[in-house]
């Protein structure tokens, strides 16, 4: 699903500050370092260290997702998986394949004067990581990553958002947040940030545009494009 371009245009045209999400949107993290065997390996520290990965935790190939159940189910364990996450995400991060239309969006914003943050569910270090290694670390202002030791943080939280919009110095209405997944456009709805939708998969449109997206794009570039 696309948006209509001037649609879209009337959307970016007032627009001073892009929050921007980073898996997805920039790039595809766990393209090289898949995110299942990133959980297995979570979950083999566990049991390195003596523990013993909670109920439902052996089913769950989502990373993320895994953090948040063991969070929850040991929160003793909560800083030490977070932790071993961070390092095994910045590991994935290194090999991860970029997204073309990410880096469009980034230079277009350097273009036309718009400030970017990077606020996603991701640790900051692997954020931080991917953007040195592909020389993209002065197209972004400031990264927000979970907070670590806190998966409360991570979206649908609007934590990370609010976060990002009171280091500008800003007001919601004039930023807009660039999202892949429904958590990111419930994120922005509860920080008061429109969002835009990618849909990046078959399917994602729908989902997006149902969830609250004011546009909903399957491209990057289209965004970059509107950007002026």
């Amino acid at each position: 699903m696309s948006a209509m371009p001037q649609s879209l245009a009337d959307v970016l045209r007032p627009v001073k500050h892009v929050l921007l999400d980073f898996d997805g949107p920039v790039c595809s993290v766990f393209a090289g370092l898949p995110a299942p065997e990133v959980a297995e390996r979570l979950r083999a520290g566990l049991l390195a260290n003596g523990e013993q990965a909670p109920a439902g935790a052996e089913a769950e190939t989502d990373p993320l997702a895994l953090l948040r159940l063991i969070s929850d189910a040991r929160p003793d364990l909560t800083a030490s998986t977070d932790g071993a996450l961070a390092a095994l995400e910045t590991e994935a991060a290194r090999v991860g394949r970029p997204n073309p239309g990410g880096e469009s969006v980034l230079r277009a914003c350097a273009r036309s004067g718009r400030s970017v943050s990077v606020v996603s569910n991701n640790a900051g270090a692997a954020i931080e990581t991917y953007l040195a290694d592909h020389g993209l670390s002065d197209y972004v202002s400031r990264v927000f990553g979970r907070i670590p030791g806190d998966p409360s943080s991570m979206k649908p939280s609007p934590r990370l958002l609010l976060d990002a919009i009171e280091a500008v110095g800003t007001r919601p209405e004039n930023c807009i947040f660039i999202g892949d997944a429904v958590r990111d456009v419930e994120a922005g709805d509860a920080a008061g940030v429109p969002t835009i939708g990618y849909a990046n998969k078959p399917g994602k449109g729908a989902k997006l545009g149902a969830a609250g997206a004011i546009v909903v794009v399957d491209s990057m570039e289209m965004i970059a494009e509107y950007l002026t």
